[in-house]
């Protein structure tokens, strides 16, 4: 008599195999691989991810692997792995010609870009991490190879007294343990060592190790799938060790360990983040095997059924072929080669009006269906032929997204997150973030309208489709800025908006586009600020000194639409003239007053009173208006003599007093400072241009790092209205 044997119940854990960099990495490989215009080599440096299966996978493309960039050679193209690589490396690649394909995962960049910010700041850098990883050496190389390195607690005790007072930068090796993070800022507290945490640990990481945890401690023996090379899968293993004493640690089918799983009725499995599909579904169709082959009675076939299930049976979404068995009033019977039958019922047919299943099919006829669910309860796969229309749908939206192709939705209904936006016979989403290029808060101004859109994600088998109308709205702006480029051109006065203002100047909007109209060009006049001569909103005609499409600059001038004042002094100014003008400036040889913006003369000294002047500070005050006399006009030198003292009365005048040696000395040297002066104004000018130079610069590199965040924090926003649709969604559906 057989003994009959509890059921068999294999888990996966919630977060398994490939994560994000992982995935992104032996995409572009593969891609890479596939390439036929390729002139040189094709190499990865080093494994590109810790799996010795994509490794040979890579190999049979051609795809051979060295150790150092001295193995390739100009013309050759190396890719780089997703643990990353040092600086240098990058720059020796730039050198000698080598293509780089950079696979580097995205938050190991991150990492990098940390450690070269703080280096170069004078912050030392602290990684916690294996000092022999990849990640950890490469990391290292963007901080000039000066990194304290801290693997454990006992390191960390070490390097205490080092770390003291330096307030050191901490980034983490994306693959270990959250554990170990808290041990060693434990002792960095205890030892009163301050730090600025940066906690690098992959997100992804963490939800696998979390849910390995889990797991772990609630079967009866805990399975993890990688490669022993694989350090994330390694630390999965330790995990799962510590929660089950049962664990094992699998690489692939072959290992003779699955045939210890036999005893065991509840058992869980997780995959490295290296650990491709095949080799997990490969692992377990094994492990199925064994456990059928040492079961006593036919109860184990439900255990069999299960595996089949969930790795050979068709899945919802699939399209299948199969050919009819039998034909019923309200059902088809369709055997689609496998162990379960297809069910097609009436409900999932289009049928003409009085139309019948008998009419539609025969059988042994030949039919093409979408699964729709995987079991019906009595052993059947439900089929629907009507959905299939659906399918071609999606294989247009498939179509569209790749060509990048515009297509047309109605907007239907707002939902959580953003809207439903129906094309043909089926319906997607876009999220409130893409649904205009301005931001929105109430989506019922936009229903029921019709709008272009671009398809920015397709997913067939669970029937999701995401648009975004904002991605039209960016390129039409785009377009049209290109157009309001074309008609630009040097010398051109065109009519323009002030929109803001920097200390080097205004930006003024031109008619879609923004010029800078640098301070030095607003007023022939020296200014200390634009909003002395302008306000934010005045619209004001300016000149185009120059146009950079490439960099998207237009530099432009307010003051070359009106005179420059010495053009014109022969026409309005004549020696003996006297004017009113505005002391501007006041130095120990005399004091400048400005006849007009643009137009200084200067009064020496000896000619602001009818006496004898020691301190022009006594005299003069900036600002003060005062009447002078045009003594003399160089217009090649620019320059404007100005008397005070010979506007005064005559009742007023004195007796001129004898001029001494020492006064004529005294006043050769007034003139030294002058000369001297209009040196340094000159030097202080072009010194002015640079620093105002650089001041722009740096706010090129802002206005970039603010659309680069404002990209991320979209891709973010859109995300998490996804997500909310997404859990709204499941809600209907449930």
């Amino acid at each position: 008599m057989f003994r009959k044997r509890e059921k068999v119940e294999i888990i996966r854990a919630e977060h398994s195999g490939f994560c994000f960099g992982v995935d992104r990495a032996i995409d572009m490989a593969f891609k890479e691989a596939e390439k036929n215009d390729r002139t040189g080599n094709l190499y990865t440096c080093g494994h590109l991810i810790h799996n010795e299966a994509v490794v040979k996978r890579l190999e049979d493309m051609g795809v051979s692997m060295i150790s150092s960039l001295s193995e390739a050679s100009e013309g050759d193209t190396v890719i780089v792995r997703s643990h990353g690589e040092p600086q240098e490396f990058y720059e020796e690649a730039e050198a000698r010609g080598i293509t780089l394909v950079d696979t580097t995962c995205v938050f190991v960049k991150k990492i990098h870009h940390l450690a070269l910010k703080a280096h170069s700041e004078g912050i030392p850098v602290v990684v916690i991490g294996d000092k022999e990883h990849q990640e950890v050496k490469a990391t290292n190389g963007w901080c000039g190879y000066e990194a304290v390195v801290i693997g454990d607690a006992e390191e960390a005790k070490e390097q205490a007294d080092r770390l003291k007072g330096k307030k050191p930068m901490v980034v983490c090796q994306t693959t270990i343990k959250q554990e170990l993070l808290r041990e060693i800022l434990s002792v960095f507290d205890e030892e009163g060592v301050e730090y600025d945490i940066h906690n690098t640990i992959c997100n992804a990481t963490r939800d696998r190790q979390e849910s390995c945890a889990k797991l772990a401690s609630e079967v009866d023996a805990m399975v993890v799938i990688g490669d022993n090379h694989s350090s994330n899968s390694r630390k999965l293993y330790e995990i799962a060790k510590k929660h089950n004493e049962n664990s094992f640690f699998i690489e692939n089918s072959s290992n003779k360990q699955l045939n210890r799983l036999t005893k065991y009725t509840k058992i869980g499995y997780i995959a490295g983040a290296s650990t491709p599909e095949w080799i997990i579904k490969e692992v377990i169709s094994h492990m199925s095997e064994n456990v059928n082959k040492n079961m006593e009675q036919n109860p184990m076939m439900d255990f069999m059924d299960d595996i089949e299930k969930s790795l050979r049976l068709p899945k919802p979404g699939d399209v299948v072929d199969g050919k009819i068995d039998q034909v019923m009033d309200d059902a088809v019977i369709v055997n689609m080669g496998c162990k379960k039958d297809g069910i097609l019922r009436s409900d999932e047919v289009t049928l003409e009006e009085g139309q019948t299943l008998a009419d539609l099919f025969k059988v042994g006829d030949e039919v093409k269906a979408k699964v729709i669910k995987s079991d019906d309860g009595e052993g059947g796969i439900m089929l629907s032929t009507k959905r299939l229309v659906v399918v071609e749908n999606y294989a247009e939206l498939e179509e569209a997204m790749e060509n990048k192709d515009i297509i047309t939705v109605t907007l239907t209904r707002a939902v959580n997150g953003g809207v439903i936006a129906a094309y043909k016979e089926i319906t997607g989403f876009i999220p409130m973030s893409q649904l205009s290029d301005r931001y929105v808060e109430n989506a019922d101004e936009f229903l029921g309208q019709t709008f272009d859109v671009r398809v920015i994600r397709v997913d067939t088998k669970r029937n999701r489709a995401v648009f975004s109308r904002k991605a039209i709205l960016v390129d039409e702006k785009r377009k049209a800025v290109a157009e309001i480029w074309e008609n630009l051109n040097v010398g051109d006065i065109v009519e323009g908006k002030v929109m803001r203002f920097t200390d080097y100047g205004a930006f003024v909007d031109i008619g879609g586009v923004d010029g800078l109209l640098h301070i030095s060009e607003i007023s022939w006049g020296k200014l200390k600020h634009p909003e002395e001569v302008l306000k934010i909103g005045d619209i004001i005609n300016v000149k185009i000194l120059s146009l950079n499409e490439e960099k998207g600059k237009i530099s432009l001038g307010l003051k070359q639409t009106q005179p420059e004042p010495w053009t014109l002094v022969g026409e309005k100014y004549q020696v003996g003239d006297v004017l009113e003008g505005k002391v501007v400036q006041i130095k120990e040889y005399g004091a400048f007053v400005e006849l007009e913006a643009g137009l200084d003369g200067l009064v020496h000294i000896s000619e602001i009173a009818n006496k004898r002047v020691e301190n022009v500070f006594d005299e003069l005050k900036v600002g003060e208006t005062v009447n002078v006399k045009i003594m003399e006009i160089d217009p090649e030198k620019r320059r404007i003599s100005l008397s005070i003292k010979a506007t005064l009365p005559e009742e007023e005048a004195a007796p001129e007093e004898k001029e001494t040696v020492a006064d004529a000395v005294e006043d050769a040297v007034l003139d030294a400072k002058e000369a001297a002066d209009e040196a340094v104004e000159a030097v202080k000018e072009k010194a002015k241009d640079v620093i105002d130079a650089v001041k722009e610069a740096v706010d090129d590199v802002k206005e970039d790092v603010k659309e680069a965040a404002e990209k991320v924090s979209d891709a973010v926003q859109a995300a998490k209205e996804e997500a909310e649709f997404e859990v709204e969604k499941a809600k209907e559906e449930e």
